[in-house]
């Protein structure tokens, strides 16, 4: 009995140990408040998104849901107007796999929102749910990422709603967040962007069945780490600043929806042992979005609300211009849209430049 008791001890402890500096997320101590502010969340009806859009309805915000299905996002302005006490809390129709919808979306919320202060990207092709996209009868749905959908046009779907589209919608709204500036952008990132490889070549191309699904998902979180790179890039001097958040393993309830029942059951518990609520993943996030004082690391990449070191392929500056160019293309931006984003004269990217960015800053950026 009493070494029953040792071990059962000894147990408890480990896991204390492991949650403790493992998985437990580091809170978000900003105080600030956002009263008179205006927040987007992308994806933001159900996990973390829905923890993010919630605290900054907390903080006084002005937010707006922009999710695929209005069913779910309405449902989540009811949530979040009520255990926020924020009746400022709105839902717009957004399906980040269609550019058609991007544009309408844009257009709508310029039309009908005088000003933008934060920008976060939460979707994820990871946790989005199948829609109206199915594989061929021959290759089964997995890990509710599957991307070899038919539409009016084929396409990467991971790529196309994790990267593609948020980087039109961030390039649509950019005159609106740059008139208020300061303002940032925060695009959900993921440490699987350490085993993305981008092939130029065949950026676009679908993908089908779990073992490309994966690596095209690792690639399109590589895409956002180096997206956030080069936009923090061409918006130096701007006001708007940008920060890729990673938010850790987390125990949404998207996390088993497409595993067989008597799976469930038995991974459920350990979920609940080993990963992060939606709420502990919507930390970083909110540390980057929220926190003063980070404004020289735009660009960086964030875990655990700390800046953390990125391999050499996520801090590629050729790749990071590579992938801008190859989004602009898949975008379809006009010339008129890109001058949105352009360097300015004199700006590192431009070639009327004669002076050196900030050492400072150029050391925060190459680590």
């Amino acid at each position: 009995m009493d070494a029953l008791l040792l071990g059962a001890g000894m147990l408890l402890a480990s896991y204390v140990l492991i949650y403790y500096n493992f998985i437990k997320a580091v809170p978000c101590v900003s105080p600030i408040n956002l009263k008179g502010k205006t927040a987007v969340v992308t994806g933001g009806n159900t996990g973390i998104g829905k923890m993010t859009a919630l605290e900054l309805a907390q903080r006084g915000a002005r937010v707006v849901l922009a999710c695929r299905s209005k069913e779910k996002g309405e449902a989540a302005v009811y949530d979040i107007r009520k255990e926020s006490g924020n009746n400022e809390v709105i839902f717009m129709m957004l399906d980040l796999s269609s550019l058609d919808s991007v544009r309408s979306f844009a257009t709508a919320f310029l039309s009908s929102e005088p000003r933008l202060d934060l920008l976060i990207h939460n979707a994820d092709r990871n946790t989005e749910d199948q829609g109206n996209f199915a594989c061929p009868p021959n290759v089964a749905p997995s890990l509710g990422i599957s991307s070899c959908g038919k539409a009016k046009e084929t396409f990467n779907l991971i790529l196309r709603v994790n990267h593609v589209g948020p980087f039109l919608l961030t390039h649509l709204l950019l005159p609106r967040l740059k008139a208020n500036a300061p303002s940032r952008v925060v695009v959900m990132a993921s440490a699987a962007h350490r085993r993305g490889r981008l092939d130029f070549s065949h950026l676009d191309r679908p993908v089908c069945g779990w073992q490309q699904e994966l690596r095209a998902y690792a690639d399109s979180k590589l895409a956002n780490v180096l997206f956030i790179r080069e936009l923090a890039t061409q918006l130096e001097g701007t006001g708007v600043t940008c920060y890729a958040a990673h938010p850790g393993p987390v125990n949404s309830e998207l996390f088993l929806r497409h595993v067989p029942t008597w799976l469930h059951l038995l991974l459920s518990p350990l979920a609940w042992l080993v990963l992060r609520t939606p709420r502990g993943g919507a930390q970083t996030p909110l540390h980057c979005a929220l926190q003063e004082g980070i404004e020289p690391l735009s660009g960086r990449y964030f875990a655990n609300c700390h800046v953390e070191e990125v391999p050499t392929s996520a801090r590629d500056d050729r790749a990071a211009c590579r992938l801008w160019e190859a989004s602009e293309k898949l975008t379809g931006l006009t010339k008129e849209e890109i001058q949105n984003t352009s360097p300015k004269p004199g700006s590192p990217r431009s070639p009327l430049a004669q002076v050196t960015t900030d050492p400072a800053l150029s050391r925060f950026r190459n680590l």
